[in-house]
């Protein structure tokens, strides 16, 4: 792949952090759907000839914010590759919408930007993983088939700048001020929530409704100031919720 411009220094490699999953086993790519959003044709050809040359399914493009919500919507890829500056809705704000969905897709960010600030409210929106537009093809390739085995996959340096801000944000948190109280099925869904089922599962498995699932992730959400599904699985993690 080539870059619109450098990436950061040191942008060779990939790193990866927690897993929700305990198992990593081999994915074909012809298994892996996606679909990429990028404003620039040349670039977002690129792409998807290089994802398609490897053995994925790319299974539509977008070329901006809200074509990529909806071509998500109708697709439900495995990942979305999904640069962040994008014409009518941002690419933050992409993930943002997507995260309120029961979609089993992952985002995976492709930026020209490694500023700190970026990483940070792309991943606080929802997004898997983020890499710099300067990674080598395979680096990029082997990015997409991690993230769609539930991988968190960076660019060098950034996984601990992500994992340093949660940590900061939970260490805020864990002051003087007591911690919310959530009843004993707002906890039991966000267990579930923790080992990656979907609303659907949830609601099977503790015999309510997908409507009542929802209900108790956004009142937990707010209970504990969060925002999307992503930052309420980090928090349950981060509390040992999904070995219960």
């Amino acid at each position: 792949m080539t870059p619109n411009q450098p990436g950061p220094e040191g942008s060779r490699g990939i790193e990866e952090v927690e897993s929700l999953d305990a198992e990593d086993e081999p994915v074909d790519d012809a298994s892996i759907t996606v679909v990429v959003a990028d404003d620039h044709p040349m670039w977002r050809d690129a792409v998807a000839r290089d994802l398609a040359d490897a053995g994925f399914q790319v299974v539509g493009t977008a070329a901006d914010g809200l074509s990529a919500i909806r071509r998500v919507k109708a697709t439900s890829p495995d990942v979305l590759v999904l640069d962040l500056n994008l014409p009518g809705v941002h690419g933050v704000g992409v993930c943002e919408q997507l995260a309120t969905e029961d979609l089993p897709t992952k985002i995976l960010i492709l930026s020209v930007s490694g500023e700190r600030q970026d990483v940070l409210d792309a991943v606080k929106a929802g997004a898997s993983g983020y890499l710099v537009k300067s990674a080598a093809r395979e680096e990029f390739l082997e990015a997409v088939r991690r993230t769609a085995r539930g991988r968190a996959v960076f660019t060098p340096g950034l996984a601990g700048l992500v994992l340093g801000e949660f940590r900061r944000m939970q260490n805020a948190g864990s002051g003087a001020s007591a911690a919310p109280q959530l009843t004993e099925r707002e906890t039991e869904v966000l267990k579930l929530v923790a080992t990656g089922m979907s609303y659907k599962d949830i609601a099977a498995q503790l015999y309510i409704s997908h409507r009542t699932v929802q209900n108790h992730v956004q009142n937990t959400l707010g209970k504990l100031q969060m925002h999307n599904r992503v930052e309420l699985v980090r928090y349950a993690i981060s509390k040992g919720l999904h070995r219960d």
